[in-house]
């Protein structure tokens, strides 16, 4: 049989049988246009296609004429859903899944049907694409060297600080999603638990027309959060690792002095908030000390 064809601007996207496996397919995370030829070609030929939300996956099916039927596999129906899906790939037929956006895995349940195509032996293919982790992280201006990832906080406050004080003295960037109703809150205990001085990103509708980011110590976005309304969109916040305690003031006083003799007190004192986490202003009252006794 021939293969179906999609044209998808001057490329022409072939709808192939795939050889049996279970492939995880990322989506976009908001602009319909970040999609991948090879996840196209891999949503297009699977003999099944699981989603969390067949109407959010039929908006991108739909967009790019993609005449695929697809199941639902989610928190709620895993059980009984991931039965079907793991007797199909035992037949042999091909199976991709997505999630409602980004890449599966991420804070949602397709782990468990992995870990059974894993033991069954089935192969499992990952088609890479968008995650709103690594877009965050990428633009945060945060350090990526080294990052944890922490999914959703508990909503309980107590288990919420509990979470957070297991992850207080990680060395890295700490990222987590939030619902936009809980961003003020989740931001305070935040603040309360990890530090106000801690260099901080809230990220809030990624790759989309209103795309913000919002940079600054933990306790002055906390502070804005909490007057503002609430906002729109999806949100990952990304903190900056803690400071070594054993910064000392002579250290800073140190670094003070080498950044003022290269650019203004400001900028200055305004590289060294970023770096050290302490505040601008208080920084940038040393400096002019630092001077006035030179």
């Amino acid at each position: 049989m021939d293969p179906k064809t999609y044209i998808v601007g001057q490329t022409q996207i072939a709808a192939r049988p795939l050889e049996p496996a279970l492939y995880l397919v990322a989506t976009p995370i908001g602009n319909l246009a970040d999609i991948t030829l090879r996840a196209l070609e891999t949503l297009a030929g699977a003999d099944v296609l699981a989603c969390e939300d067949t109407r959010v996956t039929r908006v991108l099916l739909d967009r790019y004429g993609v005449k695929q039927r697809p199941v639902a596999y989610h928190e709620h129906n895993a059980t009984e859903a991931g039965a079907r899906l793991i007797a199909a790939l035992e037949e042999g037929r091909s199976v991709a899944l997505v999630s409602d956006a980004g890449t599966p895995l991420v804070s949602d349940p397709g782990y468990r049907l992995v870990g059974q195509a894993v033991e069954r032996g089935i192969r499992v293919v990952p088609i890479p694409g968008p995650s709103a982790v690594l877009a965050a992280l990428s633009a945060s201006g945060l350090p990526s060297d080294a990052f944890l990832f922490s999914g959703f906080l508990p909503v309980k406050d107590g288990q919420r600080r509990n979470r957070l004080e297991t992850l207080k003295s990680v060395p890295a960037t700490l990222m987590f999603f939030e619902s936009p109703r809980r961003l003020a809150g989740t931001l305070a205990a935040m603040t309360e638990t990890l530090g106000a001085h801690r260099p901080a990103v809230v990220a809030r509708e990624l790759t989309k027309t209103f795309e913000e980011f919002r940079r600054g110590p933990l306790g002055e976005l906390a502070a804005h959060y909490a007057q503002a309304d609430t906002p729109r969109g999806e949100v990952v916040i990304c903190i900056g690792p803690p400071q070594e305690e054993a910064d000392s003031a002579g250290d800073v006083d140190r670094l003070l002095t080498s950044l003022a003799a290269e650019m203004p007190a400001s900028k200055a004192a305004a590289e060294a908030a970023r770096m050290t986490g302490r505040p601008k202003p208080a920084l940038y009252r040393r400096l002019l000390e630092l001077k006035d006794n030179s």
